[in-house]
């Protein structure tokens, strides 16, 4: 995804995140709730009304449920001069789920874009530092590498196309656990060029949504957080609840990720456009600062009505026909609505992972 343009996740905005959920009645229910359920709801048995309201063992579930649910905090520092920087913050936070032995940790990409470092940290506090392995800008999803051994059991990996709507979920950040339910699975479309054709929407809302896991009844990854959302319902209703992108999209370039630090698929072209689709018209919001689309001269505020000569239908369109224009570094002609008149713009696309600046090199 293009990180400049997705919305910023520094403690500024995660505060307000929180007040606004808050008030609204929503929030992280921590590890007490969840471990009741994993005790309780989570294997089908009832919990007992007159138990102490937090005997020793209940303690020491709460202690170690996060840990034992194949989390850890995720902290990065992005380089200098990082382009994503304004919008994401140079430090940033979020969790990471361990998918296996060797210490490999997936995350939503955003945390890691253009970070120069990584560190994990276990619900005790014992830090380990980690490292890039990469980012997939189709499916939004990053992974790192512990450097030193995780004392972290790895998840197990579920199958998202089987989760179903009025699933009860598991939200598992690296401050405690909420409960949910999955309340529809429908694409979603990004202002930042990004779509998926099917993801998987939660409510009730809870705060830190970063990188977060995603369990089923049986503890198995069905996704990883994106985003909170007000629309998790769609078109039936207002209801805040957060976006998972879901696991079964990175599977089948999970080999070339690990071992390339990306897909090896051709890159997509990527012209550097956050937009907004208005009763159909597609309007310009953002131009990344010195991006193909700005180089070409596109400014917040045009339309885009069109592209390669032909008309579009709305962002999606927009987005399924610039990536079937060709591979990245073809010239695009968009026609853009501009003071009433129509004006076409040669823009030189470019592979995605080109724009960001890398972790400087010894």
């Amino acid at each position: 995804m293009d990180a400049v343009t997705i919305m910023g996740i520094g403690k500024g905005t995660r505060s307000r995140a929180a007040r606004c959920l808050r008030a609204r009645g929503f929030g992280v229910l921590v590890v007490t709730l969840a471990a009741a359920m994993l005790g309780a709801a989570w294997t089908g048995a009832a919990p007992a009304q007159d138990a102490p309201a937090n005997p020793p063992a209940a303690r020491a579930q709460q202690e170690r449920s996060v840990d034992s649910l194949s989390v850890v905090k995720l902290r990065s520092k992005s380089v200098a001069n990082a382009r994503s920087a304004r919008t994401l913050g140079s430090q940033r936070e979020g969790t990471g789920v361990v998918i296996d032995a060797s210490g490999l940790v997936m995350t939503i990409g955003y945390l890691i874009t253009e970070a120069e470092t990584v560190e994990l940290s276990t619900s005790d506090g014992k830090v380990f530092p980690a490292t890039v392995v990469g980012y997939d800008s189709v499916t939004g999803l990053g992974l790192v590498k512990a450097l030193t051994p995780l004392p972290v059991k790895p998840v197990e990996m579920g199958q998202s196309s089987e989760a179903a709507e009025r699933d009860m979920v598991l939200v598992v950040g690296f401050d405690g656990v909420a409960p949910a339910y999955i309340v529809s699975k429908r694409p979603f479309v990004g202002y930042w060029e990004y779509l998926l054709d099917e993801a998987i929407y939660t409510a009730p809302a809870t705060v830190n949504w970063q990188g977060a896991a995603l369990l089923n009844r049986e503890g198995r990854l069905l996704g990883i957080g994106s985003l909170v959302v007000g629309d998790a319902i769609g078109s039936r209703g207002q209801i805040p609840g957060n976006m998972f992108v879901p696991i079964d999209v990175i599977k089948p370039v999970l080999g070339d990720f690990v071992a390339n630090g990306r897909s090896t698929t051709r890159p997509r072209p990527w012209i550097g456009v956050s937009s907004q689709e208005v009763q159909g018209n597609l309007i310009v919001t953002r131009v990344s600062p010195e991006g193909p689309a700005d180089d070409a001269g596109l400014k917040a505020g045009d339309i885009i009505v069109g592209i390669g000569g032909q008309p579009i239908k709305g962002q999606a369109d927009f987005y399924t026909r610039l990536w079937k224009s060709g591979e990245a570094g073809i010239e695009i002609a968009i026609e853009v609505l501009k003071r009433n008149r129509v004006e076409t713009y040669k823009v030189k696309s470019i592979d995605r992972h080109r724009y960001f600046r890398s972790r400087p090199t010894l």
